[in-house]
Parts: structure tokens; sequence; C-alpha cells
């Protein structure tokens, strides 16, 4: 009989048959998701010979769910999400422009995971434009809830923006056309600082020796400039025995964690021109993800990119590969499934099953670095075959041994 993981102040106390949602997620979402079952019930097996296993249990949403159910995010998916706190998930879809709200966002609003988590390193066998990827090595700490993805928007013929464009022209003086379409862009303390403690205990827990803060706090003084200094004030407040700001040390730190900003758009040059300078970044919601793509585009592209969303106040964490459900490839044994196999790695060492995350990405790493790559890959590669989706799948699970 398989137990549900649970969540007290030691933290998750984890059974060795655990219950984990996962969503398939739509386009390319069920093959990516198999290759990567298959190849963690191979890892569990040949690391602990049954004494551990992972119990399944599939939710629904995206466009399967609304086929079967009417309801794009039916309230029993996030009834199991809540109860069993740890799951995992494929790409949904979320049409442009009209059509439904981003799943994604969703699904991080009403389950109030608040940071959403992305490593990025390379390895050897993937490409990259630059001339030493070796030294991209970092996390993103990316603000989950609010920012422009909180939703607060009206079309601009709406009676709702009309009310707005007055309400702003009376209180504030802002003159605003009568075909202006408004969007909000709350961002809060309250956010803020979690978010920023999330980073910063990340940082004194893997002994990372520098932190940095992304804003556009230079022209958005009174939401992004307010991220900064409400995060450099969690710094002083909380984590002064083990970090301590630049301007507080004139650049050298000693034994301590170093903690600087950079202006969102300077950052994007100095991710590319020293990568190494940056080992955690915590930022705001859209800042993170356009950071998030161009450092993943440094390593391989977000075909190899892992994520995680997170509560570490509640114990809850939703793993999930970042990219698209890429409909053009779909039933064509093209996916890549690197991705989701990274974030299957990322959930097993969330619940302590470190030994089985450390064998798949082993296997992985080796099936690239011999180069067995699919064909997204393949094509930046000199002297790679392309193979397909099953093909990798079976290279890993030799490595898997």
């Amino acid at each position: 009989m398989p137990h549900p993981i649970t969540f007290a102040q030691a933290g998750l106390q984890v059974p060795d048959d655990p219950i984990i949602p996962f969503i398939q997620g739509d386009g390319i979402g069920p093959e990516v998701w198999a290759a990567t079952r298959q190849v963690v019930d191979a890892a569990l097996w040949t690391i602990y010979r049954g004494r551990r296993t992972i119990h399944w249990s599939e939710v629904l949403a995206g466009q399967r769910a609304y086929d079967e159910t009417g309801s794009w995010l039916p309230d029993e998916t996030l009834t199991s999400l809540t109860a069993h706190l740890i799951a995992i998930k494929g790409p949904l879809t979320t049409p442009v422009a009209g059509g439904i709200r981003s799943l994604n966002v969703q699904l991080r609003r009403e389950l109030d995971l608040y940071a959403n988590v992305r490593p990025v390193r390379w390895f050897p066998g993937l490409p990259s434009p630059l001339r030493q990827p070796e030294l991209v090595s970092a996390v993103i700490f990316r603000e989950n809830t609010e920012d422009v993805y909180a939703g607060y928007e009206v079309a601009a013929d709406s009676e709702e923006a009309r009310l707005l464009r007055g309400l702003l022209k009376a209180t504030c003086g802002w003159e605003l056309t009568d075909d202006t379409g408004i969007g909000l862009k709350p961002i809060s303390r309250t956010a803020s600082t979690r978010l920023v403690r999330a980073a910063m205990r990340y940082a004194v827990d893997r002994k990372r020796q520098r932190v940095t803060l992304v804003h556009k706090g230079n022209i958005m003084k009174y939401t992004e400039g307010a991220f900064r200094d409400w995060g450099y004030q969690v710094v002083r407040d909380e984590f002064a025995d083990h970090a301590v700001l630049f301007d507080d040390c004139d650049g050298d730190p000693g034994d301590r964690i170093l903690v600087q900003d950079r202006i969102a758009d300077a950052m994007f040059q100095d991710i590319l021109l020293s990568p190494e300078r940056h080992q955690v970044i915590a930022t705001t919601n859209l800042n993170g993800d356009y950071l998030s793509d161009a450092l993943a585009a440094q390593i391989g592209g977000i075909g190899v990119s892992p994520g995680a969303n997170l509560n570490d106040e509640l114990g809850r964490a939703l793993y999930e590969a970042v990219h698209g459900t890429a409909p053009d490839i779909v039933g064509r044994d093209l996916a890549n499934p690197t991705a989701m196999l990274f974030s299957a790695e990322m959930l097993l060492r969330r619940i302590g099953w470190t030994d089985a995350a450390d064998h798949i990405e082993t296997a992985v790493e080796a099936t690239i670095a011999a180069g067995a790559v699919t064909a997204d890959l393949a094509a930046r590669v000199d002297g790679a075959r392309p193979i397909g989706t099953r093909e990798f799948t079976d290279t890993v699970l030799t490595h898997i041994g």
C-alpha cells in the first residue's frame, strides 16, 4: 500500500513508497513523460532493488483535461497536487493572445508556488555559442506569482479600461489615449522577500559564493527598485553571518557570500561575457523568464533545461520541463526528453533519493557526451548523428544498467 509524502516542522517526510502525481502534458508531453518514467523506474530498481519505489498517480490538466472533463484544470487535479506535495508535469498548451490564460501560471498561483527554480549548467557534448561554456553554472530563482504575470490587464476597448483611464487621469494626472490597454505590475515586499530568502538559503546550503539580484530599478523604482531594496534588507537582517553586500565590504566578502545586484539589461551582457560571476540569481517574474531562456541558450537550449516551482514553507514542489508543447513534431519520434529527465532528477534530490538522482544525471551526461543526441541538438553538434526519442531513451537505459 503506497503512502503520501507529508510535511512537518522537520521538513518532508518521505516513505519508501511515495505517491507522486504526474501530468503528462500536451503536444510532446506524453512522449517525453513516457521516456522519463521508464528511466526513473529503471534507476530506482538499479539503485534500490525494490526497497524504494514511486507509485505514479496521473492527474489531468491542459487539452486532454478539457477534452475529457470540460475543464482545463480540474479541481481534482489541484486537490491531488495539494495533498501529495511533490509532483511533476509536462508542457501544457497556452494560446497566444486570446483564449485561456497560461495554465502554468494558474498552477503556480493556485498552489502558491512562489519560486521558479532553474539550474543551468553545461556539460560535454552540448552545443554552445560560448568559447568557455563550462563557466556557466547558475541557478535562477524567479519570483512566480506577481509582476505582469499576475494577469491584471484589461483590453483597450473594454469598459474597465475606460474607467481606469479616467481614474488614472483624475488621481495621477496620467494621460492615456482611448486606444490604450492597461496592465498592472504588482511587486510586493512579501513576495520579494520570500523569494530572496529562498535564494539565500539555497546559496548557504549549497556553499555558493555569489548571489545576484536582478532588476530594472533604475526605471521602475517603486516595483523593481523596491525588489532590490527589500532583498538587500533580507540579507542584512537574516543572513549577516553568512553573506555580505558588495557595498558593505568594498568587494571583498572574505569567507562570506557576496551579494550584489545588476540592472536587467546589463545582466544579459554579463552572463555572456562573465558567466562565472553569477552562481545564484534572484529576480522578478518577467526578468527571470527572459534570463533563464538566455542562459539555457548558452548550454544547449531549453530542450535540456529543467525547472521546479517551489514553496518551501508548505513543502510543495512541482517539477517541469521548461520547453513548450512542440506540436509540429508530435508523434514523429523527434522529441528530446532531456529536460524532463533532469526535472525528475531534481525531484529525486528533493525527496532525498540522491543516489538515484546521481545515477540518472550520469547516464544522461554519458549519452550526450557520446554524441547520441536528438535532432534539436545534433544540428549544432559537429559529427553527431541524430537519433529518435526512443533510441535516446534506450541509450540512457543502457547507461542506467
